[in-house]
This record gives C-alpha cells, structure tokens and sequence, in this order.
C-alpha cells in the first residue's frame, strides 16, 4: 500500500561515447599546457642561461655571491673559484654560488 516499487536501471552501454571522454579531459589538458608555458619553460632558460654564465667564467671578472660577496676572480678550478675581496684577501667559493657577473670596473 504505501511502498512502491523499485526499477534497475539499465547501465551504460561498453565503450561509452568517446567524445564524452575527451571533453572530460581538455580542461586538464588546458591546464598543462597553461603550466608549462607560464612556469616551467622561463625557469628551463633561466637555468640554462645561469648554467652558460658559469661556463664563461674567466680569470678577472668581477662577480656578486649568492652571499653578497663582491670580488675579482683570481683563481678558476672545475668547482672552486679563488676571489679576490680586498687588496691581498682572497677567499674560496663554489662556482654555483656566483649569481652575477657584474660589469668591468663595477668593483674599486
């Protein structure tokens, strides 16, 4: 009296609509895309523009420190760099920790 009856519904058919699928995905497919164009491909040529900077590194150029460190290299090794801070101090750094070359006559 008071209870219906109830109906299985019939499932969908095997392979579904394949366009369907597709549309369900272009906003993630979107997003990617957006991604790699606004992040990941200026930090790539920011690193590869860090990573030809100090290949170029020579005996006499002037350099900044990720440390704040201004100076002249004096010496060039594969990992270690010898600069000069003052009139006769030299100190040792890595390579990886010059950011900056900085233009001849920056440092007096």
């Amino acid at each position: 009296m008071f209870i219906t009856s109830a109906f299985a519904q019939t499932a969908p058919a095997a392979g579904g609509d394949m366009m369907s699928s597709l549309t369900s995905m272009a906003p993630l497919v979107l997003m990617f895309v957006v991604l790699y164009f606004v992040m990941i491909r200026p930090q790539m040529k920011k690193q590869k523009e860090q990573r030809n900077m100090l290949a170029a590194l020579a005996k006499g150029d002037e350099v900044a420190t990720s440390g704040g460190v201004l100076g002249k290299i004096t010496k060039l090794g594969d990992s270690l760099l010898s600069v000069e801070i003052a009139s006769g101090v030299e100190v040792q750094v890595q390579r990886s920790a010059v950011v900056q070359v900085l233009p001849k006559g920056t440092i007096k």
